[in-house]
Order: structure tokens, then sequence, then C-alpha cells
């Protein structure tokens, strides 16, 4: 079992910018897909970006295309989520999310991912 930690959340004008860094421990984090969710009250949690463990297949929400971009450093076990642009719409909790199941595509459902961090608040201001 892999645990997650996000960190790097805050408070940011927008059109700012912010990197949230998810932290794996636990195993070797390097054969997992991982993805950014976020979540604001009353709403789903919603897809954002994924990551394949080879960093060589990502993918995108379309609300978050030309200003967000994910990578990640498995030497470090760590996933990067570099948010551009802000927008007071992008305010909500993200959550980093992992899996080792195999899909055909990257996942990009909630119930496909099995370990899923606290989450790190990040909020836009207009």
């Amino acid at each position: 079992q892999v645990q997650l930690v996000e960190s790097g959340g805050g408070l940011v004008q927008a059109g700012g910018s912010l990197r949230l860094s998810c932290a794996a421990s636990g195993r070797t984090f390097s054969p997992y897909k991982v993805g950014w969710f976020r979540q604001t009250p009353g709403k789903e949690r919603d897809f954002v970006l994924g990551i394949n463990w080879s960093a060589t297949t990502t993918a995108y929400a379309d609300s978050v295309k030309g200003r967000f971009t994910i990578s990640r450093d498995n030497a470090k076990n760590t996933v990067y989520l570099q948010m551009n642009s802000l927008k007071p719409e992008d305010t909500a909790v993200y959550y980093c999310a992992a899996t080792d199941r195999i899909y055909d595509s990257l996942p990009t459902r909630r119930t496909e991912y099995q370990y899923w961090g606290q989450g790190t608040q990040v909020t836009v201001s207009s």
C-alpha cells in the first residue's frame, strides 16, 4: 500500500501560479499511475490531470489544458502539478490519487484509483 501526502496549496491571486506536490511513501512509487482531482463543496470530485508511470502519457481535463502541467520524479517518489494562469474557478481542494491497476488508457474516474491523499486547499482570489 502507498501513502500519499499533498502539499503546496494556498491563496493566490488570479493569474498567479502554484505548484502542488504529491509525495508517496510505503512502496516503490514508480509503477503507479497518478492522477490529480479537485473538489468544491457540494460537488463531485473531478479529474484534472493524470500521468503514467514513465511520464510518457498524460491526460488533461479540458478546463486546464494549456495552464496546468503534470510531471513526476520517481527517484523522489513525487508527482507535481504546476498550475499557471490560475482562475477563481480553480478554487478547490486538490487531491492526488494513485493506482497500480492495469487499464487500457490513463484512468480518469475517481473509482479507478485506489489510494488517495488528504487534499490541499487552493484558493484563487479575483
